[in-house]
């Protein structure tokens, strides 16, 4: 047989019963949108967090006071330890210079900031000038406090976008005077926006004073919170990390049956943690997919069987007229063929509607895997050729003399 005239009359059969082809396709429509939309979202907010922890800063370790655990996807101190210290930050780049660039120390806390007669809460953080290209904050206006600044305790604060927006207004914030708790600070700088971390904190809610000043003349304290450290190079993290916390475990005088009194975060581990959770999704929606799949195909079988009980005489006569058991294979394979691929397409272009509706309705950032398209057509391929496979096969057999005495 011609494959044209094959096509034909598997389209002509196709149409005659529209509402069956269509029920026979919705399964297939349904398992392909479902599976494109799910992909792509999932995509797209493994793009948004992993681009959010490498805002973070590049090639970052932080080092925090204490026991730290993530609850709820965001980190939690378990309690307060006092026991890491400035000397400790600044003992970082000189034991580990070969790896390190950069260490900050940075102590925090949340206090009420006022300016004339506006006053909010905000988050406070003593530092040192080597937050800037570890944590890839930016000024933009103003300048960054300096070693100079730091050596002789100046009230001095650089502000981020969000306190300069509602502390200030329409005001220009470099030059005014606020007050941190009761110590007045005058503003030399404004950082350029940071948006939010990965634990969901807005950087931009905060102010930087320098470290001494903060914690002499705001916090009172002599410990710090956090100590961030830039490395070199990204192949060099892990390693740095096991040096480093041999380090501060010597200078904390930790004895080897007694636990670290700090917790390090390595931006790797992070990254590796959320692409696990990321796989996690994808073998869902595989899951979910396989099983529309699965409904879609059975519908096609069901569909493709009762189509050849109705057709035992048209196969009769095809078979008296010199048809061979291989054309009426072929017939009905392509039928159960074309209705998989065709409801492929259709879900695969209704996957990409759908993509397009989530990305602007529900503020997704959907991005569109062009290997799960090929995926889903060759899945939808696959389904007519396997589910299409018995009815043919049964069509193939068919005595011919019996098919054309059937009712």
């Amino acid at each position: 047989m011609k494959w044209s005239r094959v096509l034909k009359i598997s389209a002509e059969m196709l149409l005659a019963h529209r509402l069956r082809t269509f029920l026979s396709l919705l399964g297939i429509i349904v398992g392909i949108a479902t599976v494109s939309i799910m992909a792509a979202v999932g995509r797209g907010s493994e793009e948004k967090v992993l681009e959010e922890i490498r805002r973070m800063g590049t090639n970052l370790i932080a080092v925090s006071a204490g026991r730290v655990s993530l609850v709820a996807g965001r980190t939690r101190q378990s309690a307060v330890v006092t026991t890491l210290r400035v000397e400790d930050a600044a003992a970082i780049p000189r034991s580990l210079e070969d790896a390190v660039t950069h260490a900050a120390a940075a102590q925090s806390k949340k206090l009420l900031v006022k300016f004339e007669n506006v006053a909010l809460t905000t988050n406070i953080v003593g530092t040192t000038a080597e937050i800037l290209p570890i944590r890839n904050f930016r000024v933009d206006a103003g300048r960054m406090f300096e070693e100079q600044d730091e050596r002789a305790l100046r009230r001095v604060a650089v502000v981020g976008r969000t306190v300069a927006r509602d502390l200030f207004g329409g005001i220009a914030p470099v030059g005014q005077t606020i007050r941190i708790g009761k110590v007045p600070f005058g503003v030399i700088g404004s950082l350029a926006e940071a948006g939010v971390d990965i634990n969901g904190v807005d950087q931009d809610d905060q102010i930087l004073i320098p470290l001494r000043t903060g914690l002499r003349r705001v916090f009172n304290v002599t410990h710090l919170g956090n100590i961030f450290v830039q490395v070199r190079e990204e192949g060099l993290m892990e390693e740095t990390a096991v040096r480093l916390r041999e380090l501060l475990r010597e200078r904390h005088r930790l004895s080897a049956d007694r636990p670290d009194d700090f917790t390090i975060q390595n931006q790797l581990e992070l990254m590796r943690t959320q692409r696990e959770t990321q796989l996690a999704f994808k073998n869902l929606t595989v899951g979910v997919a396989s099983l529309s799949l699965a409904v879609g195909g059975v519908g096609i079988l069901a569909v493709m069987l009762m189509t050849v009980r109705e057709r035992m005489k048209e196969i009769g006569l095809r078979r008296a007229l010199g048809a061979r058991r291989s054309d009426v294979l072929l017939q009905f394979l392509l039928e159960a063929m074309m209705l998989s691929v065709s409801g492929g397409m259709i879900g695969i272009l209704l996957g990409v509607a759908g993509i397009h509706v989530v990305a602007w309705l529900g503020g997704w950032q959907a991005v569109l895997d062009v290997r799960v398209v090929g995926w889903a057509a060759a899945a939808s391929a696959g389904i007519g050729l396997l589910f299409g496979t018995i009815p043919a096969r049964k069509a193939a057999q068919a005595n011919p003399v019996d098919s054309l005495r059937a009712e």
